[in-house]
């Protein structure tokens, strides 16, 4: 997979700023119509937490060396912690602790699922698409 890498990373740097956004925007989000009590909200919230840093880290560890795993393991486990932090300078978000701990179990899902074959999701996807074109 190289062809489209230019691409892939693009459409990575483009989710972590998603995350970003999601993390610092003010207001009501879609997640929250999706429960009414304290409970099924932080559940609803850590299960995303999880989600997305998983998927990050399945994503970028896909562009990258094996031996970058842990660089990129830290990096996302720092920006979800900075995340946080910043979430008390925000008028509608509160730092949480379990969010963060959601964070990293979600880079450790990621990195566990980079050892499937999930880890050639791009390749296959990119095999497809030149495929399609041909």
């Amino acid at each position: 997979m190289s062809g489209l890498r230019k691409l892939w990373l693009t459409i990575g740097w483009l989710l972590v700023a998603l995350v970003v956004y999601l993390s610092l925007a003010p207001g009501w989000l879609p997640l929250d119509a999706l429960t009414d009590d304290e409970a099924g909200h932080r559940l609803t919230y850590g299960i995303a937490h999880v989600l997305a840093y998983g998927t990050l880290m399945l994503w970028f560890l896909q562009l990258y060396p094996v031996s970058r795993r842990p660089i990129i393991a830290v990096c996302l486990v720092g920006m979800g912690g900075m995340l946080e932090v910043l979430q008390a300078f925000t008028p509608d978000r509160d730092p949480d602790y379990l969010d963060i701990l959601a964070n990293g179990a979600g880079v450790v899902l990621g990195w566990l699922l980079g050892r499937t074959p999930l880890a050639n999701t791009l390749g296959m996807l990119e095999r497809m698409l030149v495929r399609s074109i041909s």
